[in-house]
């Protein structure tokens, strides 16, 4: 009665109310608080995730840049082009090595690495990879690697023995042979007996060069031209026909689209594009040289 009558109760029900506003407020501010609270763990913790990640990516860029170091530095120890006396003699001392009954692999690579090899070899099977087709010579020492490409390159599953399988006749001409040098222009064939020549062929043809706009289209200069390598190439064939049952053996060397053109319909031994310049004569010799001759290669 004497607080309504002094206006108390109003001032303590809005003192109440004033202390229920400003419950209401504590609760905020501390809910804000703790809101803000956990805003700032995450953000650290997200901080430290970027700066975990960074590293990481740091560290993985250096491997690959080590990765990629060490391709680049992934090369062949030796590299030589092996012909007469130097290739028997490396081929001697492939031949003379002996090691245990499984301790010498022999393998033809023609496409993919053997699996054989690639487990031997780790990562310079990669080599290998690069000088394919070829010839491959390994221990299980490592005392030997080698890489050959042999002008009649044979077709070996990898072969684990006590010495390296090797046949000379892979490497070097023996008996009697046909070695033709055919390009778009140009014919030359030796007859063989060993690396002695018995007998000499070739001819050139007049087949027309480069466009030189004078007069042809472009269209009818490539048409005679075409006829004109057409005709070449069947007088290539008849000379080669001349010699289907007088020597054992036939290779086509030259230009590697003359060649297999020739070789659809004359059976060859083997084929090989070869850079054989010049006269008739003289392009036999040098495809002669350029084709007994073997690329070695040292992992």
């Amino acid at each position: 009665m004497i607080d309504e009558l002094l206006g108390r109760a109003a001032l303590k029900e809005r003192i109440d109310d004033l202390e229920d506003e400003n419950e209401r407020l504590r609760r905020r501010y501390e809910a804000e608080s703790d809101r803000r609270a956990d805003a700032v763990t995450a953000r650290q913790e997200a901080e430290r995730r970027v700066n975990r990640l960074e590293d990481r990516i740091a560290q993985l860029e250096g491997e690959l840049e080590r990765l990629d170091d060490d391709e680049r530095d992934l090369e062949f120890r030796h590299r030589e082009r092996l012909r007469g006396e130097r290739l028997e003699a490396v081929l001697d001392r492939l031949a003379s090595y002996r090691t245990d009954a499984e301790g010498a692999l022999t393998a033809t690579v023609a496409d993919a690495v053997p699996d054989v090899v690639a487990d031997a070899l780790g990562e310079r099977a990669a080599l290998v990879d690069e000088a394919a087709p070829c010839l491959v010579c390994l221990d299980d020492a490592g005392l030997v690697s080698a890489v050959l490409d042999p002008p009649l390159a044979p077709t070996l599953e990898p072969t684990w023995g006590d010495r390296f399988v090797l046949e000379r006749e892979w490497f070097s001409p023996t008996g009697r042979y046909v070695l033709a040098v055919v390009r778009a222009d140009l014919f030359a064939l030796g007859v063989y007996e060993g690396d002695e020549r018995l007998e000499y062929r070739g001819f050139e043809s007049d087949v027309k060069g480069s466009h030189s706009k004078g007069g042809f289209s472009q269209a009818r200069f490539e048409r005679i031209r075409d006829e004109q390598v057409d005709d070449h190439l069947d007088r290539c064939r008849e000379v080669l026909a001349e010699y289907e049952t007088e020597c054992e053996r036939r290779y086509l060397v030259g230009q590697r689209g003359a060649v297999d053109a020739v070789a659809e319909t004359i059976e060859a031994d083997a084929t090989a594009a070869v850079d054989a310049t010049g006269k008739p004569k003289s392009a036999l010799e040098d495809a002669f040289r350029s084709f007994w001759t073997t690329d070695l290669r040292v992992l």
